[in-house]
């Protein structure tokens, strides 16, 4: 999807008020896109083609400021060092490409959680205009369901997500259990209610069988 900025954003990028960049959205000499709220916001490509076909990116002419973002479900992949290690490929990432790192953001929290204080800093700092990119080492970092949504509304406030290894990686069986766990007991509870024994009960027995079959 391609990335769209606020009026600001873009007033500041082309060297002109905001107040000009409006009065030519009247007079159609600029391509505007409103968001599902009514927010208008400029294309990406609206930019390059009025600053010449010599500029490939926007990026390459501002500063792009990101945030760095690192997951993982549990206490003992956190002991052994796995959220430092993702910071750190993020930080050499991110230092490569001459970002500028706003915020470093962990969660410790499985990736069907919808409300993380990591993803919810995210949104905060990306509806506030304050960052251009999300960095992640890959997609099932940011979300294991509905990525897509995520990716979208942040499209909508100007950023971009961006991985380091686009590819999809080997869970570890533990927390892919984990997982699937979470969504056995979150589907039970709605049936028989989140303290009915039957819950409890499906919850150790479906524990054990994957713990057994996932050892073999």
């Amino acid at each position: 999807m391609e990335k769209l900025y606020r009026i600001k954003e873009a007033s500041e990028i082309l060297g002109v008020h905001p107040k000009t960049l409006q009065r030519w959205a009247r007079e159609g000499k600029i391509r505007v896109v409103k968001t599902i709220g009514g927010i208008r916001r400029i294309p990406e490509s609206e930019i390059r083609r009025l600053l010449g076909e010599e500029v490939k990116r926007v990026d390459e002419i501002r500063e792009v400021r990101v945030v760095l973002y690192a997951r993982v479900s549990s206490y003992d992949q956190e002991q052994h060092g796995d959220l430092d290690r993702q910071l750190e490929l993020l930080r050499k990432y991110a230092q490569k490409k001459g970002y500028k790192i706003v915020e470093e953001i962990k969660d410790r929290a499985s990736g069907l959680k919808e409300d993380r204080k990591g993803t919810k800093r995210i949104f905060e700092l990306a509806e506030k205009g304050l960052i251009d990119k999300v960095i992640v080492t890959y997609p099932d970092r940011l979300a294991r369901f509905g990525l897509k949504y995520i990716e979208r509304h942040l499209s909508y406030c100007g950023v971009s997500v961006e991985y380091v290894k686009p590819r999809e990686q080997k869970e570890p069986k533990e927390e892919l259990i984990e997982d699937l766990i979470s969504i056995i007991t979150s589907f039970a509870g709605k049936l028989y209610g989140m303290r009915s024994h039957k819950v409890k009960k499906l919850k150790e027995t479906v524990e054990k069988e994957l713990k057994e079959n996932g050892s073999d």
